[in-house]
């Protein structure tokens, strides 16, 4: 019936009309989002207040106006979203990102119109009562000023008396509730009562609106239902995650997502009559299953994985990552997120915050299990969670540790003997370690010193410095030492060929490596314990604050808090304290027993430390060498345990003035600076001969030298430190005489 012209015509229209409502369609949304926002105060400022006895004819009339002014609003922004959305889809045109977000900028305002409405739904039904008897009590003075006037009029006919009835049925209608067959009977009865002039034009019209008002203000509900229902976005799905995207990316008024919910539910009631499939279950379910996956996909997994990031980064600032400036990248608030309310759709509530934190609690536990060491880390970020977006995070009971990547402190414990011969300890890298270990260890040791062999070499060596000395300078010849080491393998080696200096020295490390052990163990106990302290301004002077809300006269309540809190500082300061006193005790433990008469023979043990360390530099040397082969077992390049095992055992028998007096380590100074000089000076010598194979020779010589050297220089530097820990600095008698010292001080200070 229509022409092709016609039907092209329609197009051009409908294309002009689309391309013209993309260009003012974000024009439109900024005006509705004013007008609507300015509705929804008016409708607060109004509804909220109580209405005044002698102002009541002009409150009803405000808020009949507000009303009627929000069902427009509804109407006017539901006509442009559905006509723009179904256009769209009908002509198969593509929407751009502006116009998505315009248009559910617009649903969201339709919705915020419903929300008011039902927030103040109790207001709102007691008022819409009052304002109908208003309505019809102006409609009445308006029909019964026109039946006046029909009355008044002496002309008789039957048309004017159809006018009169129809006026007195009118009227008597009216004369009621405002139901819907009632106001169909008036508007009938007023199309024949406004016939014949009954009434002049300016009383007509605003009659016209009072019945208007009427009508709209008692179906005010299902007007408001009907304007605002969104199911038509069910064929619109494929906005919603660009919409979205624009929440996550301007996440300052993030609350507007209830009123996308919202409009997504109401969706559901239209399903619930699907007659295509035998239950309307599995649409809801996949409708269901579809809006949450592209919920967590294009926000909350999103959100997850940058507050992840931004704590890590605010954990890491160390580390310098990345730049953080927001002046530079801008800064995004996501703490919005965590104040919304859970948002409900179908028979859930999805609450953001408890979905965020619930991804955190998960993935630190997760990431701590697999590498303790991180635990302290972790629990940093909780704590930051919890400052900085109200997140309360699961403390995750995890075993914590405060050794460095490579060492489980519980693997160890469980693996001790293991430990103490395979670790190789450095002073530099940093509780306690077992009395019957080391009373083990002690009892080998004893054995070793106790063999006949070793005892009447170390005497004979005690009395050839004795009457040499002299002639030596003081110092124990490293000759002698030399000849020690390499006269120890006469007496046999064991099947891997290590002599019984060898089996010694390891003996003497792993000692050293318990000692190691029980300070860096200790170490960490200490760090925790400062970092729990930091807070106390001074620990010598420490208030007791029992006392102090004592005499304040607080509540009992307060008294017990202040007991408590003196009883956890009592425990810091005590746990602080005694951190310095482990090496005091392993060697109060066993010293007495080392220093006894039945022990004499451990008294030449001042002795055999040059041939061990011989020993120890020429297994050193031999460890590092393996580092650069492609065979690396048995290879190391630090192994501080052996100078603390030493200077612990110089420590228990009190002999660090006798191996002081053996002036050991300059003796290797000045032996290796004689060599070095005369290879030197076979160099000079040599240079003029120009025998290329000499000269390497000579070369590698110096090199070996200048190893040997820097390794006895470790090895002193090593031992000088470890003496430190033991405060060897000090004799048996000294710290005897120290203690008394202390000791009267502290009777004279009672005295005072």
């Amino acid at each position: 019936m229509v022409d092709k012209k016609s039907i092209q015509s329609i197009r051009s229209s409908r294309d002009a009309y689309l391309q013209q409502k993309a260009q003012t369609l974000m024009k439109d949304m900024q005006s509705y989002y004013i007008f609507v926002t300015s509705w929804m105060m008016k409708m607060e400022s109004i509804l909220s207040k109580e209405p005044k006895p002698d102002k009541l004819s002009e409150d009803l009339s405000n808020r009949c106006n507000i009303f009627v002014q929000g069902i427009l609003y509804a109407y006017s922004i539901s006509t442009i979203v559905k006509t723009t959305m179904n256009m769209y889809m009908s002509m198969q045109r593509p929407m751009t990102k502006t116009s998505v977000k315009a248009l559910c900028r617009l649903v969201e305002l339709l919705k915020a119109v419903e929300h008011t409405f039902h927030r103040r739904s109790l207001v709102v039904a007691d008022s819409v009562s009052h304002i109908t008897q208003q309505l019809q009590s102006q409609a009445l003075a308006s029909i019964s000023t026109a039946k006046k006037r029909v009355i008044s009029d002496k002309k008789y006919s039957e048309q004017r008396l159809d006018v009169l009835s129809a006026l007195v049925l009118a009227e008597n209608t009216l004369n009621g509730p405002s139901t819907k067959e009632r106001r169909l009977v008036v508007s009938l009865a007023l199309s024949v009562g406004t016939q014949m002039k009954t009434f002049k034009d300016e009383e007509l019209l605003p009659l016209q609106l009072v019945l208007k008002k009427l009508d709209l203000i008692s179906e005010l509900r299902e007007r408001v239902k009907v304007q605002c229902d969104c199911s038509f976005l069910y064929w619109h799905r494929t906005v919603f995650p660009i919409y979205l995207d624009d929440v996550y990316e301007n996440a300052v008024d993030a609350a507007r997502i209830h009123y996308m919910f919202s409009a997504l539910r109401d969706c559901v009631p239209t399903m619930l009559h699907a007659k295509h499939m035998e239950s309307c279950d599995q649409l809801l379910e996949c409708y269901d299953t579809e809006i949450m996956e592209i919920l967590n996909e294009h926000l909350l997994d999103k959100l997850c994985k940058e507050i992840e990031k931004d704590l890590r980064l605010s954990v890491h600032t160390h580390l310098k990552l990345d730049d953080r400036n927001p002046f530079k990248v801008g800064m995004k608030d996501l703490s919005h997120f965590f104040s919304l309310k859970p948002i409900r759709f179908f028979n859930r509530f999805i609450d953001i915050k408890a979905y965020v934190t619930h991804y955190l609690d998960k993935t630190f536990y997760n990431l701590t299990t697999v590498a303790l060491h991180d635990w302290a880390t972790y629990s940093e970020m909780r704590n930051l969670a919890t400052q900085r977006y109200g997140l309360v995070m699961t403390e995750a009971h995890l075993p914590s540790q405060t050794l460095e990547q490579g060492l489980d402190v519980l693997e160890i414990m469980r693996n001790i003997h293991v430990f103490v011969s395979r670790y190789l300890y450095n002073l530099n890298n940093q509780v306690n370690f077992t009395y019957q270990f080391l009373r083990k260890k002690f009892y080998i040791f004893s054995q070793f010193m106790y063999d006949e062999h070793i005892k009447s070499r170390l005497i004979k060596d005690i009395r050839f410095f004795r009457e040499t000395k002299d002639q030596t300078d003081q110092k124990y010849p490293f000759e002698r030492a030399e000849k020690f080491n390499r006269g120890i393998r006469k007496l046999g080696l064991t099947p891997d060929g290590q002599s019984y200096l060898d089996q010694f020295r390891q003996l003497i490390s792993q000692i050293g490596n318990a000692m190691g052990y029980v300070r860096m163990i200790r170490s960490g106990g200490l760090h925790c314990c400062s970092s729990a302290i930091r807070f106390v301004p001074d620990l010598e002077d420490i208030v007791n604050f029992e006392e102090l809300v004592k005499e304040e006269g607080l509540s009992e309540e307060t008294q017990k808090a202040a007991s408590q809190l003196d009883c956890v500082l009592g425990d810091l300061t005590s746990n602080s304290a005694e951190g310095t006193e482990y090496f005091k005790m392993l060697v109060g433990v066993f010293a007495p027993e080392f220093r006894s008469v039945k022990n004499m023979h451990l008294r030449n043990f001042y002795m055999i430390v040059p041939p061990l360390a011989v020993n120890f530099v020429e297994h050193s040397i031999s460890c590092k060498e393996k580092l650069s082969k492609k065979n690396k077992v048995g290879a190391a390049f630090t192994d501080d345990g052996f100078a603390m095992g030493v200077a612990y055992i110089l420590k228990l028998l009190d002999q660090y003035q006798e191996f002081d007096s053996l002036h050991w380590f300059q003796a290797v100074r000045e032996k290796y600076m004689k060599e070095m000089n005369a290879v030197v000076k076979e160099q000079n010598v040599q240079s003029t001969s120009q025998d290329e194979k000499l000269m390497q020779t000579m070369n590698l010589t110096q090199k070996r030298l200048d190893i040997y050297l820097q390794e006895f220089e470790l090895l002193y530097f090593s031992l000088s430190s470890a003496r430190i820990f033991f405060r060897a600095d000090k004799t048996a008698a000294e710290e005897t005489q120290e203690k008394k010292d202390r000791e009267e001080e502290k009777k004279r200070k009672r005295g005072i």
